[in-house]
């Protein structure tokens, strides 16, 4: 039988550090339920916690500021987030201790709750502030979005999509899993040089340009990103599109006009669960009796749809805000 877990004794708490050991002992037990994979939590070469399975090699957690303990615990997994960027604690495998986290989701969960019960109420309210108004959208989008083209082109393909891909080989490149992408789209969509299509966010305009350029058919397109705006109206112009895309700067709300066909690729997360039915009416509106739509999205799973959709993560506070999964 494989032994999973070691639990060691609690640090004694000493004199002027009573706030920080309680955190830490608070901490360790909440991590001591690791069951899958192996983790440590190391500070000042002693080792506070080594919980999971004693047979494999640990993921090694250094703590370089007490207070790490106290985000922690107050914070559940964002406040653990916050301290990691405050520089608080580091590990030499960031991906690892969070596929860890992962696979021992009760653990996650435990962490989520106690005391860090106390700050959801602020985030809640926080991410409420957030909610995808028309004017409050615009300010979402350019919170991420905005951040440079520059900055997205070091990590995306020359495509700059910016949405899951379609691997029809092992060896595709992302370059080509964002073709094989769009031109599933297009068939899926029986795409015809005679139809008038509409898309609900343009990204950096890779859709478009591909189904203009291959299918032959009309685009209008539409993003209320400013950044991605400039790339797109960039790219169309320096590809001889322009007299077959229309680019325009518009919330799907203020679309006119009926189509042929609607597409909107991974934006429907920004949308917000109090607007979906809002966004599925608008979509409706804008295609014509005979229309067909294809909406790619990521979705949550049914399971976790309830807890997820009544809490604030760290994706929704620092990377999408307003953002939210459908099931």
């Amino acid at each position: 039988m494989k032994p999973s877990s070691i639990m060691l004794p609690r640090v004694p708490v000493r004199p002027g550090g009573v706030e920080r050991d309680i955190f830490r002992n608070q901490l360790v037990k909440r991590l001591a339920g690791i069951a899958v994979g192996r983790l440590q939590i190391v500070q000042d070469a002693q080792v506070i916690l080594d919980a999971g399975d004693q047979t494999e090699t640990p993921l090694v957690v250094r703590i370089k500021q007490s207070r790490a303990y106290r985000q922690m615990v107050l914070g559940g997994p964002i406040g653990a987030a916050e301290a990691y960027m405050a520089g608080d604690w580091e590990t030499d495998d960031l991906v690892g201790v969070l596929r860890l986290f992962l696979a021992n989701r009760s653990v996650l969960e435990a962490l989520d709750g106690g005391w860090n019960l106390l700050q959801k109420p602020l985030r809640r309210l926080h991410h409420f502030l957030n909610r995808d108004t028309i004017a409050q959208s615009k300010k979402n989008i350019a919170a991420h979005y905005d951040l440079g083209n520059d900055f997205f082109s070091l990590f995306l393909d020359p495509t700059m999509s910016y949405s899951g891909g379609v691997f029809v080989n092992p060896e595709d490149s992302m370059e080509q899993a964002s073709i094989n992408k769009f031109d599933a789209i297009c068939r899926k969509l029986d795409l015809k040089p005679s139809d008038e299509v509409i898309e609900i966010g343009t990204g950096w305009g890779g859709f478009a340009m591909y189904a203009a350029e291959h299918y032959g058919c009309h685009v209008t397109t539409t993003t209320i990103s400013e950044e991605q705006f400039a790339y797109a109206d960039e790219e169309i112009t320096r590809r001889g599109l322009k007299g077959r895309i229309t680019l325009l700067k518009d919330d799907y709300r203020q679309l006119r006009g009926q189509y042929d066909k609607l597409v909107s690729i991974e934006m429907i997360e920004a949308v917000g669960l109090a607007y979906l039915p809002l966004f599925f009416q608008t979509c409706s509106r804008l295609l014509r009796p005979s229309g067909s739509l294809l909406i790619q999205a990521i979705t949550i799973a049914e399971s976790r749809f309830k807890a997820a959709s009544k809490s604030v993560d760290f994706i929704q506070k620092y990377i999408f805000p307003g953002g939210a999964l459908a099931s």
